[in-house]
Order: structure tokens, then sequence, then C-alpha cells
């Protein structure tokens, strides 16, 4: 039964296909603690996670399709609280570009983010994922006014 003080977090699950056996792998063992969050992933990503937790998984298209985009957008509107993307740095992806955008906008947002197995293991295993976080949401305002002015004088 689950834990009815812990925080539902709402995670993001993307895996490269060379690094979906380590996904499935991290999600078994961390299955428990998965379980008491909303899960959100890329397409062949999220069908892995349903079928290893039997649980209902949010899925986006696949990675290449426009996944990483979708998931993008949803850490910009504030509806995704943590990435978990086990990237494949020795395989060169055709979606590339969507790869780094997904992973700027992680930043712009302050979520965080784990891109392998020892950094998901240290931010699943965090007391924080217990408890409310505040997290600190950057402010864009002077950022956005100057976007504007350059507009209005250009």
């Amino acid at each position: 039964m689950p834990n009815k003080n812990v925080t539902k977090m709402k995670i993001a699950l993307i895996a490269h296909d060379h690094k979906k056996d380590d996904m499935v792998e991290w999600i078994k063992f961390n299955s428990g603690t998965l379980r008491e969050h909303e899960l959100y992933a890329t397409g062949t990503t999220g069908k892995l996670v349903e079928k290893e937790l039997n649980i209902h998984v949010n899925k986006m298209q696949s990675g290449p399709l426009g996944g990483d985009l979708q998931i993008g957008a949803m850490i910009s509107a504030g509806k995704i609280d943590m990435l978990i993307f086990f990237w494949d740095p020795l395989e060169a992806q055709p979606h590339d570009p969507d790869i780094k955008a997904l992973l700027r906008i992680a930043v712009v947002w302050n979520i965080p983010v784990a891109c392998n197995r020892a950094s998901a293991d240290y931010i699943i295993s965090s007391p924080l994922m217990t408890e409310d976080y505040d997290r600190a949401l950057p402010d864009y305002t002077d950022y956005r006014e100057r976007l504007t002015k350059r507009k209005q004088a250009g």
C-alpha cells in the first residue's frame, strides 16, 4: 500500500535503445518507489515500464517521432518534476537536436535530471522524494523584457 505522506512526483522516463535494459533493471529495483508517483515516458520506454510494473504510464510518442519534445513541452509548462533519461553517449541519434533541447529545457526550468543509473539512484533515494520540495523557479522577467525591446526596436 502506498505511503499516504509521500508527495506524488511527476517523473518522466526515457531510455535510448541500447539503454533500455538498464532502464528495465532500474525500474525493477525501484518499483516500490516508482509506483507511488505519476509516470510519463516516451513510447517504447513507457510500454516497458507498464509491462514491468503493471501500472499505467502516460505515454508520449517515441523519441524520434517527437516524444522528447512532448516531454520538454510538459517540463516548460510545469507538468514534470524530474527527468530520468538514460541516453546513449556512444550512439548517434537521428533526433540529437531534440535530445539537446530536452536537456536544455530541464536545466532552464531547474528540474532534477539523471542521465545514467548512478545519478538516477541518487535522485530517487533522496529524502526529498518523500516530502514537499519547493523547487526554485527561475525568474525570466528581465529576459522576456529584453526580447520584447529587441522585437520592438528591430
